[in-house]
């Protein structure tokens, strides 16, 4: 008689123990990827916040689990805190020709401006603000260095790399450093847009 009850609860720890294993196995994948989140369709990203130092890695990571992303949507994008990171995450984001689009209310500035330059095809939707301003070395801003010195040139190299003519690619260049001093920003207007050939 003692036995009956034993055999019931063994056969109800097994059952509850498949079923753990069941819905453990059919888990999705993470689809968040530090400030990259892959939307439901498995092709699109939305993006939003700050590029660190820690964000090329996690694109790398993303695009490992999503090997079939062809767009991102930007909800906003302030800059970034390492420029040389940001600019090698732009460069990937041309090479794999990934489109991008910056949301209706989307806010683009500085490295974050520059990042999104990296679209195979770069579109907005309305009430966006695209914001450009100098950079600083820590004791020096951009515009300390003469013109075609090669502090500029890492980031005119980038711009030519993604489509722009060398001359477009200095002109947009020198236009950001001129436009606001680092602690300040410079919101495009739609011709600046327009005459820098920021979409496509």
């Amino acid at each position: 008689m003692k036995k009956f009850p034993l055999l019931i609860m063994i056969g109800w720890l097994a059952m509850v123990t498949a079923c753990k294993q069941t819905k453990d196995s059919v888990v999705e994948p993470t689809r968040q990827f530090g400030i990259f989140q892959v939307l439901t369709d498995d092709t699109t990203i939305e993006m939003n916040g700050e590029i660190t130092s820690n964000a090329l890695n996690s694109f790398n990571q993303l695009l490992a689990a999503y090997p079939n992303v062809n767009l991102i949507n930007i909800k906003e994008c302030g800059g970034s805190s390492d420029d040389d990171v940001n600019l090698q995450l732009s460069a990937l984001v041309h090479q794999k020709q990934i489109n991008i689009h910056l949301m209706d209310n989307g806010m683009i500035a500085s490295g974050g401006t520059d990042f999104f330059l990296a679209g195979l095809k770069r579109t907005r939707g309305t009430n966006t603000r695209i914001g450009v301003h100098s950079w600083s070395t820590g004791t020096q801003e951009a515009t300390d260095f003469p013109r075609g010195h090669a502090e500029h040139q890492k980031y005119i190299r980038y711009y030519v790399s993604v489509g722009f003519t060398q001359q477009q690619a200095e002109d947009f260049y020198y236009f950001t450093i001129d436009a606001a001093p680092v602690a300040d920003i410079h919101w495009m207007t739609d011709a600046e847009v327009t005459r820098y050939g920021l979409l496509r």
